[in-house]
């Protein structure tokens, strides 16, 4: 065995034997540098889930946020397609639900302050909520061509072939009318749009004869001088034909241009349930 060799009260015994023994040195830092790996793996293992959580909780907000977004679109078009102007009206918009994908929108209005509050929810994941002040001045201005609501409600007069609804002119002007634009959904055999009456179903009330498909764009009317025009505060029927019966019909959109500005929209079905016979 070696002796180590240090001058009498140098006090350097123990530092020239660690520095002979460097196998145990190694060791030593070894097993530090493992206890900090070890450390370090399960910090990352508890770090990596919690930020994987957060960012679902995120996506699944930002999904609820537009979900009651679209709940608030869907409260004007419902508003306006049922001629709802006052806030008394607009109680027929609580409670209202639909579901979009694993979401769903809730209205609530409160008459009182004129706000609508539309609650969008993601299933087991997050809600938010969309608050609307002075809701009725989001409507459409009442005095324009609308729904008449003192008419009956939009129907089919022959099963899923025939559908009548009633226009009432609120401008203080006449407007004339040139073209129309339209969308629906349906199953079975496609169908088009073949005629388009107003006030009538005689052969001179016809304004449009032809073969419309479903979203097709904005097209002239082509028939009775190819115009019509509604007077002032005027109630006027609309009939419109497709070629042939369908399996189902729902979501029934349609819109009238005059010759000039903006056209008017009619949602005969915002609710999607198809009509219901007259």
């Amino acid at each position: 065995m070696t002796k180590l060799k240090t001058k009498k009260g140098s006090g350097r015994v123990w530092g020239n034997y660690l520095l002979k023994n460097s196998k145990g040195l190694s060791v030593l830092f070894l097993v530090m540098a493992m206890l900090l790996m070890i450390t370090i793996g399960y910090v990352f293992s508890y770090l990596i889930p919690t930020k994987q959580k957060s960012v679902s909780l995120s996506i699944h907000s930002t999904q609820a946020f537009f979900i009651a977004q679209s709940g608030v679109e869907f409260a004007v078009r419902y508003a306006v397609s049922q001629s709802w102007t006052t806030p008394a009206a607009l109680n027929g918009l609580d409670n209202l639900q639909r579901n979009l994908g694993r979401g769903r929108f809730t209205l609530d209005y409160d008459r009182n302050t004129n706000t609508l509050i539309s609650i969008g929810v993601v299933q087991n994941a997050a809600e938010r909520r969309v608050k609307v002040s002075n809701f009725t001045s989001f409507l459409q201005n009442p005095k324009g061509v609308i729904l008449n609501p003192r008419s009956p409600s939009p129907c089919w007069t022959t099963n899923l072939r025939r559908a009548r609804f009633y226009v009432r002119n609120a401008r203080e002007d006449n407007v004339t009318f040139t073209a129309f634009s339209a969308s629906w959904s349906q199953t079975g055999t496609v169908r088009t749009i073949s005629d388009i009456y107003f006030a009538g179903t005689n052969p001179a009330d016809r304004r449009y004869s032809g073969s419309y498909a479903n979203g097709s764009g904005k097209v002239n009317f082509n028939a009775g001088g190819s115009s019509y025009t509604i007077n002032s505060d005027q109630a006027v029927q609309v009939t419109i034909y497709w070629n042939l019966a369908m399996a189902s019909c729902t979501n029934i959109v349609i819109t009238f241009y005059p010759a000039a500005g903006n056209g008017y929209t009619f949602y005969l079905d915002p609710a999607g349930g198809g009509l219901s016979g007259c």
